[in-house]
């Protein structure tokens, strides 16, 4: 009797029933909730939690000398603006 088509999973594996089966007894195991928020990926926690975004409006010279500068220094707009923020907020 052939198998009965489940699909196949993102990395193209057939999805069969001895694969529904473990992935059953997978999930009636329970799952470690914090190894899989662990290897998810994605980008890293900057600080103690989530980060969050914040919007700015830049006039185009100011645009342009910060994509310059990050540019010149090999770095990306974000990382010099947090920078730039840091030792401002040390500084007051």
């Amino acid at each position: 009797m052939p198998s009965k088509d489940h699909g196949r999973t993102r990395s193209g594996q057939p999805v069969t029933e001895e694969l529904l089966e473990t992935w059953v007894a997978k999930a009636e195991e329970g799952f470690d909730v914090d190894e899989i928020i662990r290897r998810r990926g994605g980008r890293p926690l900057m600080g103690s939690s989530a980060a969050t975004v914040e919007s700015v409006r830049l006039d185009p010279e100011l645009s342009e000398a910060l994509h310059q500068r990050a540019e010149d220094e090999g770095r990306t707009t974000s990382d010099l603006l947090r920078d730039a923020l840091r030792r401002y907020l040390q500084a007051s």
